[in-house]
């Protein structure tokens, strides 16, 4: 009873997270972050890396006078690393209070997602962590994955990029 509980109040949330949110590509798929979460976008630059850190961390950029880390959204989902082109961009995104840029293959466009456009994500098994999933839009026939950023850059990966923001 308390897991349906959990569900269907999981599912309620989920279904009331419509509004405006950013969609990019990650290997030929889109996805989408919650608008108010995004701070800019920029094309991709130099990225100083900092040692010790694990592969999906990039490095740091100056970003007018600011240090911020910058994170490849390619690796940390665990997909092929690729050369950047001319499309590769960095969204500035702020979580927790901390700014950290996220390396996507190229920015799509705004939309506005209706809670009717919104579904649940589907069980991708066991093995699957759909924690950084907020939902599913389904749009003109296309599927586009929301991510949670918030889950995305945990508290482990937060206190990482905090550490890397502190370079001075």
């Amino acid at each position: 009873m308390q897991a349906t509980m959990e569900k269907k109040s999981g599912t309620a949330d989920i279904l009331s997270r419509g509004g405006k949110y950013l969609t990019f590509v990650l290997c030929g798929e889109e996805y989408g972050l919650e608008i108010l979460k995004v701070r800019e976008i920029i094309g991709i630059m130099g990225v100083t890396p900092v040692p010790q850190t694990p592969k999906f961390i990039k490095g740091v950029i100056n970003l007018r006078g600011k240090v911020i880390p910058v994170v490849d959204l390619r690796l940390k989902f665990g997909f092929e690393e690729v050369d950047y082109t001319k499309e590769t961009c960095i969204i500035v995104v702020e979580v927790e209070s901390v700014l950290t840029g996220i390396i996507v293959d190229t920015v799509s466009e705004v939309l506005d997602i209706t809670n009717e456009e919104l579904e649940t994500t589907p069980n991708l098994g066991e093995d699957v962590n759909t924690d950084i999933f907020i939902g599913v839009a389904k749009i003109k026939d296309k599927v586009k994955i929301l991510l949670d950023l918030d889950k995305i850059l945990g508290a482990e990966e937060i206190n990482l990029v905090e550490s890397l923001s502190a370079i001075r």
